[in-house]
Formats: C-alpha cells, structure tokens, sequence
C-alpha cells in the first residue's frame, strides 16, 4: 500500500475511522425487493467493501412514512421489518473495514400519489414537481409532527440496524423544499424568513438526535448553490449549512450543486458524458472554507486523478466515486496493488441512473456484473478443466469481452477482426465530440485483451476457411450488425444511414430528414452531428417522443442542441418510401392514428432502423458444429456450461453474441459474452 497516497490516508469522523477518502455516495440501484434490502442488494455493497472502499452508503432516499412511496424503488425504513436486512448488510460488510451508512428522507413531492397506499404527496406549499407530476397537498402542522417522529424513528432503525451512521437527503426531497422559495409559500412559522424556512429541519434533526443519541453519526446531503432564478443562492445554502452545524447534531456535510425537479435540472446535478470532469467541486470546496465540518463530495469524478487532486489540495475530505464503483467496484484495491490502469473506466454513460427511472434496476453499461453480483463474477476464475482453443470472430464489445473472458479462464484465444481497429459500432458513437468518451469501453476491452496475450488479427475478412484452419474447439461469432433499410417499401438504395454520415462516408447535405425508428442514442447523436454541421434538419419519429428509449439525463442535452440549432421534430410519422425528383428526395411519411400522409423534398433522407446480423459466416459454419449454432438457452441464464450436442459429428461448439443475434445496446452484448463464457 501507498501511504503517501492522499487517497489512502484515513479520516476521523467522530469515533469512526474511515480507513481512506474513497466512498460510494447514497443512490438507489433499485435492487430492493418487498422494499428491503435482501441478498441482491447486499451483494452490491458488498462487491465495493471487497474493493477496498471505506465508505459505502446504502439505501438512497430510503423512505422513512408511508406518504413518501417509493419512485425508483427505494427500501423503506418507516416500520421495524427493515432492521434484520440492515444487520446482515452490516455484517457482510464491516469485516472488510468499510463503513455502512444509509440515507434517508421524506421524498416530499418528488413521488406519486397513485402507488403504494394511495396517499397524496404532501409539500410545505401547492407546487407542482415536474419529473414526477403530483400535485401535492400542503402540509398541516399535523403532518409536519408526524413527520419529524417519522425521521427519528427511522434513524433509530438504521442504528438497530448496525449501521455507522445516516446521511439525510436534503435536495430536491421534503426538508429543502421548505428551505427553497420555489416550493415554499407559506406565511406560518415554517414559512416567509429564512429562519423560519429551516425550523421544520432543526425539529427533525432535534428528534433524530433524542432517538439515537450524540454518538450516532448524522450528516447531511445537501445543494450548496440551487442555481436558478428564484432559488437558494450560494450564499443561503452557507447560511443554513453553517446554522445547521452550528447545532452541534450534524457530523459531516455532502454537497451538490443545483436543483432536481426535472430532467433538464436533474442532468446537471449528476452529469453524465460531453461535460466537465467534477464540474461542482470548487462550490464544495467554497462550502469546506465556511464550514467546520467534514465535507464529503461527488458529481463526475470518475477518474482516480481527478479524485486524488481533490483530496491532495484540501477542496474536500471524502471523494466520491459512485458511478465509477458500478463500473469498477475494485477501484481502492487496485490503487492499493498499483494496478490504476487496470480500472475499468466510468465513460459517464448514466445508463444507471437512467435506467431505474425507465426500466427499473440501475445496470452499468459495460460491467455486466454490477448488480448482478449472484450470478456474474467481477473478477473470472481460471478454468479448472484443460484449455481450449477459441476462435472470435469480431473485435466490437461483444467480441472483446468474450476474448477478455476467455483468456482469464486458461483458454488459447484467437480474435479476428475485419477492421484495422477495435471497436464496433463503438467507434461510430464516439464519433460525435459530446459522446467521444463512450471508445473508454472498448479501449478497456482491448487493453485488456493485450495484457492476456490474445492472438489478435486484424485487417482480416474472416471466412470459414480461416476459422478452421485454427482448429477450434469454440467459435464465437461477434460480426455484429449492418444498418435496417428493409423496412421501407421503395426507396431503400436512396437513403443514408446514421453509420454513413457518423462514418464520415458522407458529409450531411443542406436540408436532411433524419428518420429514427430506433430512439435510442444511434438516431439523436446523428442528428445532433447533422446540426452542428449546419444543416436544416427535420428530425421524424413514430413515436410520441422524439428519443422515446434515451435516459432522463441524456436527452436534455440533445434537446438544447436541437433548440439552438433550429432542428424541427415530427412526431408519430413514419417514414415509408423514398424516390427522386431531379435532385432531390422525396420522403413519404404516414400518421397512423388518422391514416394521413406527409411528403417533405429534402436533399438527403437518413435513417436509423436498428441492425441486422450480419451472419454469414455464421451460417456457412453452422453445419460442422456440434451443437448446431444453438444455444441452451436455460443453461445460459443459470450460468453453466454448455453441452448440447446437436451433431455428434461436429468438430467445435458455434455461438453467436451481442449484434450478431439481434440488435440491442452495448450492455447486452457484452452481457452476453460475459455470461456464456465465464462456463467455458
């Protein structure tokens, strides 16, 4: 270990040593299950205390009263069926020496009234939250007293529960919204001066303290600037930071910058990918000068020099890691063996948060095994069976963490690549400047897949003459995908497609239509690289939003591009034939809802429809393999190996992964070759 590492130093917190400055800050992943954290929530937290990490905190807005249900899945820590989870999460954890803490809060009108016991939301005033839509009910003083007791009894759990501490969630949730005169209007004393904005939180802060005690470690996670006309300035959130310390209950703050009622707000509270490297981290080391207490920080610091800078120079005292932990979970271990560029980078993706507002769980893009901690190993084990020789073919995520997985177990690996470089369809999203960090994954792979001492070949058209000349035993197919134009009924052999003009095969003409039946990132990064080219683009979607599948902090960024470039959007069109005219295109478009038609005369018609597979060798290999080219698919999911055997003549096993099968997104693919060759 490096003592001299700012990173590794330990830091006094009260009684509690944390035994360096790296934490993962509270965030729900949406593993709770019946509202408690069970074994898949603990195998998380676990993975980062395996990690070396010294602070993890569980629970993200943790709800402590029935009227603040859950919006993305949070445990609920209002009654006393919670403490037996928190006691065994402390008991996996603590062994390694990490911290545990749990945030809690009230979500206030940052929830939904027709869910759960069907309650109203309830807010200091009548304001409307845009993300999450009710109208809440203003609270009676009723309801303020009962849900001060709410947060003391809540906190006495989380100390039942062997927990180090808890974090009260303080933005966006029920106690700022009293603080911020965007939601508070009252003219009681909870309401009008400042001071009197901050009594319903002094009372909660009081009660939690008469339930747990001083000894009982209490912080606060907090917005140290709101950052919009109307709001808390800098100044005031310094006022109510220093008044709320000045109490003596508080033992550390965690600040962020900003505000979160929608997802135009909420994207630069947490940024994600094309923005500054910890843009928020002088307004924390602003609130560290004014404040005598630790300060704990996080917001994009995904990258072990950015964190050790902000250590080094004093700006805060806990740095925090949370997206980078989902995609690495090892980060301090691997620090600590001097193995930094062993890290598997965070590319600010947010396909974690994005997902748990979408499809419920949050996942790392391209660390299958975060989450899934049960059944997908972070670290592959060697095989215990004699190595086989394996041939890939395709050098995109799917075929790089295949290569990746299979050299880990033993086996001699053999990829192929028809490209001179790595990369995929990777390579064509980092073509657009604010996704160019995205390549960080296939770099990885790559860099990985060298350290193993994979045979790669690249330049080469793989045949089927070349992949049996290698004598397998397993043959991996990772060819991927080719643009869908099938779908239009004339007109194919005269649009472009996103690859072409993110290819730079094309240079985007004056007036494009760009027609995205994908809405997914492929159709939006386009279109954003055709505007910023300076053409009049008309941007045409089937669906009733324009990006219907892109994560509610990625869209907010297209959107500005789109607004300040004059981009008109066309909603719930399809696009179903193209033809000429003199030299230019007409797009044919139908409304299905009243079976209307539009044309538009346009210079260049684009199109993203997805991929199809593109399995030709696949095919021609498909009747010398044993198995076929089927894959069992229950074996798959359970994670054994697979034996079937279709042709006992076969010479090797054939399978096919990621765009290959089907087109889907980066995670799946790499999930995929994760999960089928961690058995080989």
């Amino acid at each position: 270990m490096n003592s001299t590492d700012p990173l590794l130093q330990p830091l006094k917190l009260k009684h509690l040593t944390l035994k360096n400055r790296v934490m993962s800050t509270g965030h729900e992943p949406a593993y709770a299950e019946d509202a408690k954290p069970k074994l898949r929530y603990q195998l998380y937290h676990e993975e980062k205390a395996k990690g070396g990490i010294a602070l993890t905190v569980v629970g993200g807005s943790s709800n402590v009263a029935v009227d603040s249900p859950a919006a993305f899945g949070q445990i609920f820590v209002g009654d006393d069926d919670v403490i037996p989870y928190l006691q065994q999460m402390a008991a996996r954890i603590h062994p390694y020496g990490t911290a545990l803490m749990c945030q809690i809060t009230h979500m206030g009108r940052r929830t939904s009234w027709n869910t759960e016991h069907w309650l109203p939301t309830i807010a200091p005033s009548v304001v409307r939250e845009q993300s999450h839509r009710s109208f809440p009910k203003e609270m009676e003083i009723s309801d303020i007293k009962r849900v001060v007791k709410a947060y003391g009894a809540a906190a006495a759990r989380c100390q039942k529960g062997d927990m180090d501490g808890i974090e009260i969630s303080s933005y966006g949730h029920l106690l700022d919204s009293f603080w911020t005169p965007l939601v508070n209007h009252r003219s009681d004393q909870y309401g009008g001066s400042l001071e009197n904005r901050i009594r319903f939180s002094l009372e909660v802060f009081e009660e939690i303290r008469k339930q747990v005690g001083d000894d009982f470690i209490v912080g606060i996670r907090m917005s140290g600037d709101e950052d919009v006309q109307g709001g808390l300035t800098h100044q005031e959130c310094v006022w109510i930071a220093q008044t709320l310390v000045a109490t003596g209950m508080l033992d550390f703050v965690n600040i962020i910058k900003g505000i979160i009622p929608s997802d135009e707000a909420l994207s630069h509270v947490i940024p994600s990918m094309g923005t500054p490297s910890a843009p928020h981290l002088k307004l924390a080391a602003a609130i560290k000068e004014k404040v005598d207490l630790p300060i704990f920080h996080a917001a994009r610091i995904n990258d072990v020099a950015t964190a050790r800078h902000a250590i080094k120079e004093g700006l805060i005292d806990m740095v925090g890691m949370t997206r980078a932990h989902m995609a690495d979970p090892h980060i301090v271990a691997k620090i600590e063996r001097g193995e930094e560029d062993q890290i598997r980078p965070c590319v600010g993706a947010s396909y974690c948060i994005n997902r748990i507002y979408g499809e419920g769980e949050a996942l790392c893009l391209h660390n299958p095994a975060t989450g899934r901690e049960e059944t997908m190993p972070h670290v592959i084990e060697k095989s215990k069976h004699p190595a086989r020789r394996i041939v890939i073919v395709g050098a995109g995520p799917a075929g790089l963490e295949a290569a990746r997985v299979c050299a880990e177990r033993g086996h001699r690996v053999i990829l192929f690549e028809a490209s001179e470089k790595a990369g995929g369809q990777v390579r064509l999203a980092a073509q657009v400047n604010r996704r160019m960090e995205i390549i960080g994954i296939t770099d990885w792979l790559f860099q990985q897949v060298q350290r193993l001492g994979v045979a790669s070949r690249f330049g080469h058209y793989t045949e089927a003459e070349d992949v049996l000349a290698e004598d397998p035993d397993v043959v991996i197919v990772a060819t991927g995908g080719e643009p869908n134009t099938e779908f239009l009924q004339e007109g194919a052999e005269l649009v472009l497609t996103t690859w072409d003009i993110l290819g730079r095969h094309v240079q985007p003409a004056d007036e494009v239509l760009l027609f995205d039946d994908n809405s997914q990132n492929q159709g939006l990064s386009c279109a954003e690289f055709i505007a910023e080219k300076g053409s009049k683009l008309e941007l045409v979607s089937p669906d009733r939003m324009i990006g219907q599948e892109v994560g509610g902090t990625i869209y907010p960024a297209y959107f500005k591009t789109f607004y300040d470039r004059g981009v008109s959007m066309t909603l719930n069109h399809r696009l179903t034939a193209v033809s000429r005219e003199g030299n230019k295109l007409r797009a044919h478009l139908s409304n299905e809802y009243n079976n209307s038609t539009l044309e538009r005369l346009v210079d260049q018609v684009v199109v993203e429809h997805g991929t199809l597979p593109i399995d030709g060798l696949y095919s021609s290999l498909k009747s010398r393999s044993s198995n076929l080219g089927e894959l069992a698919l229950d074996a798959l999911i359970a994670g054994k190996p697979q034996e079937l055997v279709n042709n006992p003549a076969g010479r090797y096993q054939l399978f096919r992964v990621g765009d290959a099968v089907a087109s889907r997104n980066i995670h799946a693919a790499i999930y995929d070759s994760l999960r089928l060759c961690k058995a080989i």
